[in-house]
């Protein structure tokens, strides 16, 4: 995700969604407060949230598939490959206008209520 302009108003409905979605989770928002300190490694963030580093992980997908965070991979000096992740600069003004903008580009991803009436 690029840096957003105040309004966000140039986010598509389905990438706001996966925003929101990853921000609903309280341990996804921890793991996102830890790294706005700068650059963690998974090991490190597990210690530093108390989560397994596999569940820290699949956090750290969905944070990174929403565009909120980047990871890298380094070779340590005794030669162990690190994932590092880092915040990706975003803000999002949430408004009724940005919600009525998004709700137009959203894609088809569940029936309405008017189709599951109509299958039933």
């Amino acid at each position: 995700m690029t840096e957003q302009t105040d309004s966000g108003a140039d986010l598509a409905g389905d990438t706001l969604v996966r925003v929101f979605s990853a921000l609903s989770n309280p341990q996804r928002m921890r793991i996102l407060a830890s790294l706005v300190g700068g650059s963690v490694h998974v090991s490190q963030l597990a210690r530093e949230i108390g989560l397994s580093r596999p569940l820290v992980h699949m956090h750290l997908q969905r944070l990174e598939a929403a565009g909120l965070v980047t990871g890298r991979l380094e070779i340590s000096q005794d030669g162990k490959a690190l994932r590092f992740y880092d915040v990706t600069p975003f803000a999002i003004h949430v408004t009724p206008k940005l919600v009525v903008e998004a709700a137009r580009t959203l894609g088809d991803t569940a029936p309405t209520t008017t189709e599951r009436e109509e299958t039933s």
